[in-house]
C-alpha cells in the first residue's frame, strides 16, 4: 500500500541521493552510473519504455524476466519487443538486452522498447506488477523509474534485491496530481532487480497477463476442445457397444423366453423332460456358455460309455496305491459318432484297447485342444452360431488389446510432449471395453436360441433329481442316458442319487452296464465314484506335461 508521508520529502531526498551517489561510481569501470526509465501505460495494456543508461566498460548488459512461475498449471510471460538502441537475445526464461557502444570511457545510450503482459485485472482494481529495472551484470549506482497511465494511482509499492525480494526500495511516491508514480533505488548489486507494483482503477486498460500452460503430468490430462471431443467419442463408442450387445445377447434372451412360453420344441417327452432330439452333452455344454470347456469333453467321455463305445472300470486303491480308472475300448458303430466324438474316441485309445486314466495326465492336452476346436466347428455346423464362438471372442479381444496397447503408447507420448494425453487414455478405455465386451459378443442364431430354450427346461428337471417310478432296468437306462447331461449342468450328485436304491426288487445292483466298480462296490457308492471320476478325468485330460531336471 502507499505510504503517503514519504511524498513530502521525496524531491529533497532524491536530489541528495543522486548528488552523493554519482561520484562514488564515476570513475569505476564496468558499472552503471545511472539508469533512468520512463514508462507509459497505453489503453491496450502495453508499456512503452524510454530508458537512458549511463555506463562504462565492455559487455554491460541487462537481463529482463521473460517467464515466471504463476501457479501449478501456468507460467506468466513478459515479452520485451520493438527494441532500439541495443541488441536482444532470448531464451525460454530471459530476455537479454545489450546497449550499443562500450569500451573505454563513459557512454550514455537511449533505449526504447515495449513490454507486453505486465497488467493484471483484479476484482476491485487493475495492477501493474513489473520488474521495471535492474538485472544488470554490473552494479548500478542510481535507478529511477517513472510510470504514467493517464489514471489516478490508487496505491503503489516497490521492492529491491533478488527476484521475489520483500525488501522495500529506497523511495516511491506520486506527483501532485497522483497520475504519475515515481520510484528510486540506490546501489543495486549485479543481478539485483527493482520490482514496482501500482494499483489503478478497474478498466484503466484492457491488458491482461499472457499465460503459458506449463507442461506437467497434471496439464497433460487437461480437458480441452480436442480431448473433450475424444471423450465424447468414447462415450458414443461405449453406448454403441452396449447397443450392439443388447441387440445380440438381448435377442437371445427374447427368443429363449418366447420359445419357452410357446412350447416350441417342448422339453417334454411322454410326460417326462428330455434333452433336445439328437443333441449330445458336449454340444449342449458349448451352447449354454458358448465355450467348449473341459467338463464338456468329460461329459462326452461318459456319454460314449453310456452309448457302449467304451467301458469305465474303477480300479481298487489297494492295487494301484490310489484311486484310478481304466477305459476299455468297445466296438460301437462309428457312423453314429459326431466328428468331435470320433476324434475324442481315437485320441483316448490311440491304437490301444485299454488305457488307465492316470496315463492320460500330461499327454492329452494337445488332443484336448483339437477336440474342443471340433466342438466349436460342430455348433456352427448345427446352425446354432454363425461363427465359432472362440474365434469371435478372440477377434474382439485381440482388437481391443491392440487398441489398448496403442492407447498406452500414445498416452505416454502425448503426456510427455503435449496436453492431449486424455486422447490416449480414451483409446485405452475403448480398447479395454472392447476386449472385455468381446467375451460377450458370440451370438446364437434363432435356431440356437430355440434349442437353448428347450435345454434350460431339461436342466431344471435334472436339478430336481427326480426319476420316474418303474422297473429298475428302466430307471438305470434313463439315469444313464441323462447322467452325461447332469455332468454338464453340474448336478451329478443329485442326479446320481436317483439310482442309489436300484436293486430293491431283487435285481443285481452292484454295477452298471457301462461302469464297473471294484469288489464290494454297489450303486450306493456311485454318486461319490462319479464325482471323483469327473474331477480326475477333467484334471487328467487338461494337464500339461511338466519338465523336470534331475539333480
Amino acid at each position: 500500500m502507499l505510504v503517503r508521508t514519504r511524498h513530502l520529502i521525496a524531491p529533497v531526498v532524491a536530489a541528495g541521493l543522486l548528488a552523493c551517489a554519482a561520484p562514488a561510481y564515476a570513475g569505476s569501470p564496468g558499472q552503471v552510473a545511472s539508469d533512468r526509465i520512463a514508462l507509459t501505460v497505453t489503453p491496450d495494456g502495453l508499456l512503452h519504455a524510454t530508458e537512458t543508461v549511463t555506463f562504462q566498460g565492455d559487455g554491460v548488459r541487462r537481463t529482463f524476466v521473460r517467464r515466471e512461475h504463476m501457479d501449478d498449471r501456468n507460467d506468466r510471460r513478459f515479452e520485451v519487443n520493438d527494441v532500439h538502441g541495443g541488441t536482444v537475445t532470448r531464451d525460454e526464461d530471459r530476455t537479454v538486452l545489450t546497449p550499443s557502444g562500450g569500451g573505454a570511457g563513459s557512454h550514455t545510450v537511449k533505449l526504447t522498447y515495449t513490454v507486453q503482459g505486465a497488467m493484471t485485472p483484479l476484482k476491485d482494481r487493475q495492477e501493474l506488477n513489473w520488474v521495471a529495472a535492474g538485472g544488470w551484470n554490473v552494479p548500478v549506482a542510481q535507478t529511477e523509474v517513472s510510470v504514467a497511465a493517464g489514471a489516478a494511482v490508487q496505491d503503489l509499492n516497490c521492492f529491491a534485491g533478488e527476484l521475489g525480494s520483500t525488501v522495500g526500495c529506497t523511495q516511491f511516491f506520486t506527483n501532485h496530481t497522483h497520475v504519475q508514480a515515481e520510484f528510486r533505488q540506490q546501489n543495486l548489486e549485479s543481478g539485483e532487480y527493482l520490482t514496482i507494483v501500482i494499483g489503478y482503477p478497474p478498466g484503466t486498460t484492457s491488458g491482461k497477463p499472457t499465460l503459458d500452460q506449463r507442461h506437467t503430468l497434471a496439464t497433460a490430462f487437461t480437458v480441452n476442445g480436442v480431448t473433450g471431443a475424444a471423450l465424447v467419442g468414447l462415450l458414443v463408442l461405449l453406448l454403441g457397444g452396449v447397443g450392439l450387445l443388447y441387440s445380440t445377447r438381448g435377442r437371445d434372451a427374447r427368443i429363449v423366453s418366447r420359445k419357452a412360453v410357446e412350447g416350441d420344441h417342448s422339453p417334454v417327452d411322454d410326460g417326462e423332460f428330455s434333452p433336445p432330439d439328437g443333441v449330445r452333452p458336449g454340444q449342449i455344454g458349448t451352447l449354454i456358455d458358448e465355450q467348449a470347456d473341459v467338463i464338456d469333453v468329460t461329459a462326452t467321455i461318459i456319454d460314449l460309455a453310456v452309448r457302449r463305445y467304451l467301458l469305465i472300470e474303477e480300479l481298487t486303491r489297494e492295487t494301484y496305491g490310489r484311486i484310478d480308472w481304466q477305459l476299455r475300448r468297445l466296438d460301437g458303430p462309428a457312423e453314429d459318432l459326431m466328428p468331435y466324438e470320433r476324434l475324442l474316441h481315437d485320441a483316448l485309445f490311440a491304437g490301444r484297447d485299454v488305457v488307465r486314466l492316470s496315463e492320460l495326465g500330461g499327454t492329452f492336452a494337445g488332443q484336448l485342444a483339437a477336440v474342443r476346436g471340433a466342438l466349436y466347428e460342430d455348433v456352427v455346423r448345427q446352425g446354432w452360431f454363425t461363427r465359432r464362438p472362440d474365434s469371435e471372442r478372440t477377434r474382439w479381444t485381440t482388437t481391443g488389446t491392440i487398441l489398448a496397447g496403442i492407447g498406452l503408447i500414445g498416452t505416454i507420448g502425448l503426456a510427455l510432449y503435449t496436453n492431449l494425453a486424455l486422447i490416449g487414455l480414451a483409446v485405452i478405455i475403448a480398447g479395454a471395453a472392447l476386449a472385455v465386451g468381446g467375451q460377450y459378443m458370440p451370438a446364437k442364431t434363432s435356431h440356437g436360441a430355440t434349442v437353448l430354450a428347450h435345454t434350460l427346461g431339461f436342466r431344471a428337471h435334472l436339478y430336481r433329481g427326480e426319476a420316474p417310478d418303474g422297473p429298475s432296468g428302466d430307471r438305470v437306462a434313463l439315469f444313464s442316458r441323462y447322467l452325461p447331461y447332469a455332468v454338464v449342468f453340474d448336478s451329478v450328485s443329485r442326479w446320481a442319487g436317483t439310482v442309489a436304491d436300484v436293486g430293491g426288487d431283487g435285481e443285481q445292483a452292484d454295477n452298471l452296464y457301462w461302469y464297473e466298480g471294484p469288489a464290494e462296490w454297489d450303486l450306493s457308492n456311485f454318486a461319490e465314484s462319479m464325482r471323483s471320476f469327473t474331477l480326475a478325468t477333467s484334471g487328467a485330460i487338461s494337464a500339461s506335461r511338466q519338465f523336470r531336471t534331475l539333480s
